[in-house]
């Protein structure tokens, strides 16, 4: 009798070491079919109505100049700017949910309060995009009375993320009404506050924002209930948008294991420019340049990045000409290169997603 009892136990065992066997190749295949997916490449008419949806004139009214304000952590500027963000997405027809991820942390001046904006299409999709950007302006004790908005650094990365959210509204509508109500692969935006150091950067006085969220995300179930994976499991690639808007970037390919993501968007510049819908462009001076970068630099992909997680940091290099001054304004913004980097990056969202 004993033995029958110990088969039957030895037989339990062996179904649910088979079982979770299963749910382990399961949970892995989820997990690294960001390193097999692959774009769905737009054709020239699909090209057209991209370029054709983006407007710069739109988003430089709507999305930008409400945010070239002081906003450093704290400020009156900085509730304005995420109100602003929130009020945008908000009004879109695309099924976003927002989270506002609220915490204190101690800087050099005492603690403040910072306050990340996440803006998910279905949050319980498996898989994201992820497109990202710091809100936030650095603080800095007035100049002759002039004050310090940050143009490049970094309220265009965000009004790029809203007019990207805003152009492809409908075909992001669609995410909604895929016949599976868990579509496994959707968008993410996320507007991270407190980039900046509030005096010397440091491990503590810089990334107080993304530190936490990475930090929370790795804690966090994905999907939920889940055991073993978590939210930054789901992030497929992290697309770092920062100091865009002045004339002539160019950016470096800082990461090899996502070259082909980096190529892609330069393939995707090459064939915009064949096409004639780039402004004031040259491909004796492209964009996206695959040369090294000599090293990496310090920014909000960091703490995902220490995680895991794939990243495309788009921050040219060198830096602009006014990083970090005064005159990193609105009239030291070219009109023709946000143009044509919104309309790159809408066809990358748009072939990442298959859309």
């Amino acid at each position: 009798m004993a033995g029958g009892g110990d088969l039957r136990v030895a037989g339990t065992l062996h179904l649910l070491l088979l079982l979770a066997a299963g749910l382990s190749r399961g949970a892995a295949s989820w997990t690294e079919e960001k390193n097999h997916h692959q774009p769905a490449i737009l054709n020239s008419s699909s090209l057209r109505q991209v370029v054709e949806g983006t407007h710069i004139s739109e988003m430089w009214q709507n999305d930008l100049q409400p945010l070239l304000i002081e906003r450093y952590p704290g400020s009156p500027g900085s509730y304005a700017a995420r109100q602003h963000i929130m009020q945008r997405i908000q009004r879109l027809q695309a099924d976003w949910v927002l989270e506002v991820d609220t915490f204190l942390s101690r800087t050099p001046y005492g603690y403040r309060t910072f306050s990340n904006i996440i803006s998910t299409l279905n949050p319980t999709a498996k898989r994201h995009l992820v497109l990202a950007c710091h809100y936030d302006s650095k603080y800095f004790p007035q100049w002759d009375n002039r004050m310090f908005v940050g143009a490049t650094d970094s309220a265009v990365p965000c009004a790029m993320m809203l007019e990207l959210a805003r152009a492809l509204d409908k075909q992001l509508l669609s995410l909604k009404n895929i016949s599976d109500s868990r579509p496994s692969l959707s968008l993410q935006l996320i507007f991270f506050d407190g980039e900046e150091a509030f005096l010397h950067w440091s491990p503590q006085d810089s990334l107080y924002g993304s530190r936490h969220l990475a930090q929370k995300m790795a804690s966090t179930p994905h999907p939920p209930g889940a055991r073993g994976t978590n939210q930054l499991h789901s992030m497929d690639l992290l697309v770092l948008l920062d100091l865009l808007g002045a004339p002539n970037p160019t950016f470096p390919n800082f990461f090899p294991n996502t070259d082909r993501w980096f190529n892609r968007l330069q393939a995707i510049e090459h064939k915009l420019h064949e096409l004639g819908f780039l402004k004031d462009h040259s491909l004796e001076r492209t964009y996206f340049q695959n040369f090294g970068s000599g090293g990496i630099i310090q920014d909000d992909h960091i703490p995902f990045l220490r995680k895991g997680v794939p990243v495309l940091h788009l921050i040219p290099s060198p830096f602009p000409e006014v990083w970090h001054t005064m005159d990193d304004n609105e009239e030291n913004l070219d009109e023709a290169t946000i143009d044509n980097l919104n309309k790159i990056i809408q066809v990358f969202v748009l072939e990442y997603l298959h859309l």
